[in-house]
């Protein structure tokens, strides 16, 4: 078991613990809630079971299976393969911009890459960054850096979601000195 599998195996067990629930119950309130939306389930289980946005959505993806890693381990798909779903059409400009992220990050240190659907997590001990394709053609990457103030470029996310902060890029040219200091503070965050 490599340490994303082991990483995940934890978290559905401390889910189990916060909930008092087996995931087997939990699949069946799931399947019995009626609700269809990603989004509508994990809101619900956040209610119901006081759990976090990062718990409350892994928990969805595993009862559903939808979760990007799963499928990835299931079909053998390659990271690359994987950008080539996420970078199609309007988003295929965006490629170019995600790889010279991937470039700095990969200057940092080790770490590991689950893909989730629609994006890549990137991961230490904890996840200390997301990146993938966002909305209006701009790539969006979320940061974990917990008590960073946020600026008008680095914009602080409401809490209980799943990063501190969002940048979006446009250009190669975004990724900059700047952009470098921020996912380096992430990564030494993440342990």
């Amino acid at each position: 078991m490599d340490s994303l599998d082991k990483a995940r195996a934890t978290q559905l067990m401390n889910i189990e613990s916060k909930t008092g629930k087996s995931l087997q119950e939990l699949r069946q309130i799931i399947a019995v809630s009626g609700l269809l939306k990603h989004s509508e389930i994990r809101d619900m289980l956040r209610e119901q079971f006081n759990l976090g946005y990062g718990d409350a959505a892994s928990l969805v993806h595993f009862a559903r299976e939808t979760d990007g890693q799963t499928r990835a381990e299931q079909q053998g798909l390659t990271t690359d393969q994987i950008l080539d779903e996420f970078y199609v059409g309007t988003k295929a400009s965006l490629r170019p911009v995600h790889e010279r992220v991937m470039v700095e990050v990969d200057k940092l240190g080790a770490y590991e890459i689950a893909p989730k659907k629609g994006y890549l997590s990137l991961r230490r001990k904890r996840q200390f960054a997301m990146i993938g394709p966002g909305t209006r053609g701009r790539l969006q990457i979320g940061l974990n850096i917990k008590g960073a103030g946020g600026t008008d470029r680095f914009l602080l996310q409401p809490p209980g979601g799943m990063c501190q902060i969002i940048v979006y890029l446009t250009t190669v040219g975004e990724v900059d000195d700047d952009l470098i200091a921020w996912l380096r503070a992430a990564y030494n965050a993440a342990g």
